[in-house]
């Protein structure tokens, strides 16, 4: 039997500090794990949130401080981190992957994904994002995490407008969907709350979607509100729009059986079984 999960869904307004993000997580991570969380779960870019040039500047590979300094804490503090994700060295000079990194209550890495949908998007007349100019697309292959007898399906941000992905996950067991997103405020504001419900309730799982919240720099701003979303599409907990910091939400195992056995939809597919 799955044992019940208290996770802390993460919220930042990230910089271009890698120290001052890395204190702002450090805080985060003893605030939760004082209050009894089993997982932290972070946003994506939470070490750092800069333009292009920057970023390219402070890659690091998986060995390098960030991840590492978050092993470290895991350990400190016996509770999993969720990197939502981080810059790491990619293929060439020009180019990152967007990586996100699931560490155990041990400190060890027990998953990494690299983000296979990548955020290029005229979100406005005077406002768009080409994030393929400097960084590369993972493997199109989805990734679970095993840990603690829940099956964990790893996405990122853009990923969550690709619903054959989550469907992917959902068909190999999974049961808890992470989303750490840095979502606009534009399409975040249309978007996020009901593209979470629908991941949840089409594959009758749980999400947990931490986020990027406020200005990070020139005229980037993100949507915030964190949530976690139960199998049948409730929102049980938010972190809401406008401040930095953690909600707890509690997922009991029994909401995904329950759900799956009420509507046994996931049984009934006839495309791609």
């Amino acid at each position: 039997m799955r044992p019940r999960l208290t996770v802390a869904v993460g919220q930042m307004n990230s910089t271009d500090d890698v120290a001052e993000n890395l204190a702002s997580i450090t805080s985060m991570v003893e605030e939760a794990a004082g209050q009894g969380a089993d997982l932290v779960t972070l946003p994506e870019n939470a070490p750092l949130l800069a333009p292009d040039r920057a970023r390219l500047a402070a890659v690091e590979p998986l060995d390098g401080r960030q991840v590492t300094e978050l092993r470290t804490l895991a350990q400190r503090h016996s509770v999993a981190i969720a990197l939502g994700s981080f810059a790491e060295t990619g293929p060439d000079d020009t180019h990152s992957y967007n990586t996100s990194v699931f560490i155990d209550e041990q400190g060890e890495i027990a998953g990494v994904y690299r983000k296979m949908h990548l955020f290029d998007v005229q979100v406005a007349d005077d406002t768009a994002f080409r994030e393929s100019d400097s960084v590369c697309a993972g493997p199109a292959t989805p990734v679970q995490v095993a840990w603690r007898g829940w099956s964990i399906g790893l996405s990122i941000c853009y990923d969550l407008r690709f619903p054959e992905l989550y469907r992917a996950h959902a068909a190999a067991g999974t049961n808890l969907l992470l989303v750490p997103a840095a979502f606009t405020f534009r399409t975040g504001a249309a978007h996020w709350d009901v593209l979470l419900r629908a991941r949840a309730i089409e594959n009758l799982s749980w999400v947990v979607a931490s986020a990027q919240v406020g200005r990070h720099y020139g005229r980037r701003e993100s949507w915030g509100h964190g949530l976690a979303v139960s199998p049948w599409g409730e929102v049980v907990a938010s972190c809401g729009g406008g401040d930095e910091g953690m909600v707890l939400a509690t997922l009991e195992p029994s909401a995904v059986d329950e759900a799956r056995a009420r509507i046994p939809a996931l049984h009934h597919r006839r495309i791609g079984r």
